[in-house]
């Protein structure tokens, strides 16, 4: 009776699975496989097929340079987050319960809040009569109003507190998970707190380190609506290039190469760096 059972107990994870695996197949892999289609017509008029599209966005300096753009905001954005986001962790691991509770409400909120109404915030500090130039100007420290809007800067801080929970979120798990007592033999043996901090608590926190920089700089590098509205268009990143060359120029093969190849370009990077944490990890259990 039970050996009669087990083909349907191995069965049931399958099961259970297939949902899954169709919603999969139907709303992300289909797309992505119609949008590889789409970007191999040979024109905007959709005749043909080949590479045209892709020799065409890498032979040009222009193009080329709004994807290294793009891929340096991600990165900027991805450090920034890094700098504001491992303090606070670490701090979210060293208060009592009562104040964890409050850290987490305060990290947590950003995300209640839509994306479009946190940048039309940043709109509102950072203009020309905003927050940040009337104070300012009141204070005498300015005689006329800073160009704080539609810059790489503004963009860069935008995003940075738009991502900063998906930095902050994966470090305090990471940091959670590590024993305590590794810290207490550290600190037994001589070494103090910042050499622990250094040698001990972050080598052991490269997972969740990891996994916050691949999650704001993929999400970073796609942000058109914080990249148009607070950077203006003053600066070509991809998913505006994309947009122009689809609603505006009406060619939608080459921005569905944008399109691919800015995935192509973000998947790149995850993989390298999960390469270097795997190798990462595998050092400091060595």
């Amino acid at each position: 009776m039970a050996a009669a059972a087990l083909p349907a107990d191995r069965s049931a994870p399958l099961g259970l699975a297939a949902p899954l695996g169709l919603f999969f197949a139907v709303f992300v892999l289909l797309p992505l496989l119609l949008l590889v289609f789409v970007s191999t017509y040979a024109d905007a008029a959709m005749t043909g097929h080949g590479l045209h599209q892709y020799t065409r966005f890498l032979g040009d300096a222009f193009n080329r340079g709004v994807l290294l753009g793009t891929l340096s905001l991600g990165l900027q954005v991805t450090g920034l987050s890094l700098l504001l986001g491992l303090p606070l962790a670490y701090a979210y691991t060293l208060v009592s319960a009562r104040w964890q509770g409050l850290l987490m409400l305060l990290i947590v909120l950003p995300l209640l809040t839509s994306a479009v109404v946190r940048t039309f915030a940043w709109v509102v500090i950072l203009g020309r009569q905003g927050i940040v130039n009337t104070s300012l100007l009141q204070l005498g420290w300015i005689d006329d109003p800073l160009r704080l809007l539609y810059t790489q800067g503004a963009t860069v801080v935008a995003l940075t507190q738009i991502e900063l929970p998906l930095m902050v979120l994966p470090l305090i798990t990471a940091l959670l998970n590590i024993d305590p007592n590794l810290r207490q033999a550290s600190l037994a043996l001589g070494a103090g707190h910042w050499r622990t901090l250094w040698q001990v608590t972050l080598p052991l926190a490269v997972p969740g380190l990891l996994a916050g920089a691949l999650l704001v700089f993929a999400s970073s590098v796609s942000a058109f609506v914080t990249q148009t509205l607070v950077g203006g268009g003053q600066h070509i990143l991809m998913p505006f290039y994309m947009y122009q060359q689809a609603i505006q120029a009406n060619d939608y093969p080459f921005a569905a190469a944008i399109a691919v190849l800015l995935l192509v370009s973000v998947l790149v990077v995850v993989t390298l760096v999960n390469t270097l944490g795997r190798r990462a990890r595998g050092f400091v259990h060595a």
